[in-house]
């Protein structure tokens, strides 16, 4: 049974679906792993005891009557803690929302249930979503597989960190900044951010909305496909028969070299190397109207959020990790017209870079240019917290900014992400691409 817990959410589905794996089973083994793990209160916020076991038992009798209700039905996963859930705490990491206790599920929840997903519980994240690092003394700050010193990533940390611990089959977070890709990156799993507006954010603690996605952490791209269908409610992409040969990769240059780590760059390079083995045809190309876009950042940022938070946040700054705090009333500091320009600019930039890509199938970069930075010293030097976080959200920033969808893949060096990106709604033929760049670099 332990090696149930190493398996992907897919093969544990077919499991499930050949009469191999009782649900009630898989998921009493993935409770009992939780319960005893010695890192359990630092990954898991709160664990649905009650709420997992139910389901689990629906799922072992729809899987004995042969009516399951989708390809992940009687799988356990876990949930980051600003997917509201009735009747469950819905904190998002901080002491501002302790005690927040929603009467219903959020709309992907309501629909991963309805596809017969079992729902373990809430994972730990940065606050208010609010940090690449996914390092958090209001709460916990989970850890990161590769390295007990370091921090995990952000903000979907627990959500990573469930998967990567084996403590979750898979994990549903969010992505405003990086938010799903850079812990992927930095536990070896693989990311899916969704394009902005595919999934629903009913029931999602927001951050900046017209930003915020949802998506998984997991260990294969089959899993992601089949993650996000059941968060949508739709038909998974069809994964069969990828492969790169003839695959045109543009290799984006602009920004996402700058101060990057020597580990983070030869990851990539070794990385390009098989995809081009695998017959891809990668070609290098700079969009320098990028620079502009990235120095819009604070101001599309930090307005929303702050505009959003405000009177919660002045209501009791004391209850918020000083760090998260000043970034928020970073949003004091630009005016309307500045956000409107902000906005105007970015359009204009979206554009050129749509061009620049037109002819490429998928665009490839590091996903971040850091390792995973030392727990110790964030808390003892401010100016390295500040460069790190900024470091660590610089390259997937660049696909919230343009609107993109994106899926980080780990390159077989610990902590090392590559990161792939495609035109909004495109999923299904990013996880193609995806699915045969994971085989490339397997």
């Amino acid at each position: 049974m332990q090696d149930w817990l190493k398996m992907t959410a897919t093969a544990l589905g077919q499991g499930i679906a050949s009469g191999e794996i009782d649900p009630v089973a898989l998921t009493e083994t993935y409770l009992d792993a939780i319960e005893t793990h010695p890192l359990r209160d630092r990954i898991y916020a709160r664990v649905t005891h009650e709420r997992a076991r139910a389901e689990a038992a629906a799922s072992a009798t729809r899987a004995a009557a042969g009516r399951r209700l989708s390809a992940l039905d009687g799988v356990p996963v876990s949930w980051k803690d600003l997917f509201d859930t009735a009747g469950t705490a819905t904190e998002a990491g901080s002491g501002l929302l302790a005690g927040r206790v929603p009467d219903r599920d959020a709309r992907v929840l309501v629909n991963a249930t309805a596809a017969g997903l079992v729902c373990l519980g809430k994972t730990h994240m940065s606050e208010l979503a609010f940090s690449g690092l996914g390092h958090n003394p209001s709460t916990a700050t989970p850890p990161c597989i590769n390295d007990p010193a370091a921090v995990p990533g952000g903000s979907s940390s627990g959500a990573a960190a469930s998967v990567a611990f084996d403590l979750a089959a898979a994990g549903a977070g969010s992505d405003t900044g990086g938010s799903v890709r850079i812990p992927s990156a930095w536990n070896d799993l693989v990311g899916l951010k969704t394009t902005a507006g595919r999934l629903s954010l009913e029931g999602v603690v927001p951050l900046a909305l017209k930003f915020d996605t949802v998506g998984p952490l997991c260990r294969s791209v089959s899993d992601a496909a089949l993650m996000l269908a059941a968060f949508e409610g739709g038909k998974p992409a069809d994964l069969t028969g990828v492969s790169l040969k003839g695959r045109r990769i543009a290799l984006l240059e602009t920004v996402a070299f700058d101060d990057i780590r020597d580990e983070p760059l030869a990851a990539f390079q070794n990385a390009v190397i098989r995809l081009s083995a695998a017959g891809a045809k990668i070609s290098r190309i700079s969009v320098p109207e990028l620079e502009e876009a990235m120095a819009l950042t604070t101001c599309l940022y930090t307005s929303e959020a702050y505009g959003l938070w405000k009177e919660v946040i002045e209501a009791h700054p004391e209850k918020m990790y000083p760090e998260i705090l000043q970034r928020f009333r970073l949003g004091k500091n630009h005016s309307a017209p500045d956000y409107v320009a902000a906005w105007a600019t970015l359009e204009k930039v979206r554009g050129i870079y749509d061009a620049a890509t037109a002819g490429f199938d998928a665009v490839i970069l590091p996903t971040a240019p850091i390792l995973p930075p030392d727990l110790e010293r964030l808390n003892a030097d401010h100016d390295y917290y500040v460069t790190e976080n900024l470091l660590s959200l610089r390259n997937t920033r660049i696909g919230n900014l343009m609107g993109l969808c994106a899926l980080s893949l780990p390159t077989g060096v610990p902590s090392c992400g590559l990161m792939m990106m495609a035109p909004p709604g495109q999923e299904a033929a990013l996880l193609r691409m995806g699915a045969a760049a994971e085989a490339a670099l397997a």
